[in-house]
């Protein structure tokens, strides 16, 4: 409902298979200016639409609860926390992580479909001081996407530029997904990793929850696996 006491309509879902910009939250709608109050919804990979007055995070995917069972093919080890829907009611399964195996100073998080088709690998490797860990992304016939450090990262005049667009991007998400956080200590700022396949810039986090997409070819359920991680 708007300051003039009007409702507003249901914030209807957005498809996730070309999804840019998203937060995980179940912040449905932020205050505006002209909106007083902060409404709910499921925990969910939302996505920022509309302007600063009207502005809503519509959901695309929706994070699984203990409340309902889930498929057989889900790993005890994924749990419902890294397990995602692309509905409410949980009857249409859109992606999981599974068992996590560790080797070689990495700890690989394969990715499933809703059929249990790998479709791909997260990495974590191991840090070497005095930096932290990184993290890669093996998407099959797609090349490895390294993120790290976006200060260590490098490269053109050309990705600095696409590295400006994806923080202020970031920003925005950022500021949409604290929305609701009511006085005592702010979390401390996340870091940001500048996720690279070779030369391209191919995405941008802040964290693990806030995430910018710039290469259409990513498949989107493997950032969305990477939000669900963190990135600890």
């Amino acid at each position: 409902m708007n300051r003039e006491g009007s409702p507003e309509p249901p914030v209807e879902p957005v498809g996730w298979e070309r999804v840019r910009e998203f937060v995980v939250s179940d912040v449905e709608r932020p205050a505006t200016p002209t909106r007083a109050r902060i409404t709910w919804g499921p925990r969910a990979i939302r996505v920022p639409k509309g302007g600063k007055n009207d502005r809503v995070l519509a959901p695309c995917a929706y994070v699984a609860t203990s409340a309902r069972p889930l498929p057989v093919s889900v790993p005890p080890a994924g749990g419902p926390e890294l397990t995602l829907f692309e509905d409410t009611d949980a009857t249409r399964l859109l992606c999981y992580v599974g068992e996590p195996q560790e080797g070689g100073g990495e700890r690989r998080h394969p990715v499933h479909d809703g059929d249990g088709r790998l479709i791909g690998t997260l990495r974590r490797v191991s840090p070497r001081r005095p930096f932290r860990h990184t993290w890669a992304i093996d998407q099959p016939g797609r090349p490895s996407v390294v993120g790290r450090n976006e200060w260590i990262a490098g490269g053109s005049p050309k990705d600095a530029l696409s590295r400006a667009a994806g923080r202020f991007a970031l920003g925005v998400v950022d500021s949409l997904a604290s929305l609701g956080a009511e006085g005592g200590d702010q979390p401390a700022k996340p870091r940001t990793l500048e996720w690279r396949a070779g030369d391209e810039v191919v995405m941008l986090s802040a964290g693990s929850e806030k995430v910018t997409v710039q290469a259409e070819w990513v498949d989107r359920r493997l950032a969305f696996a990477f939000a669900l991680l963190g990135d600890h």
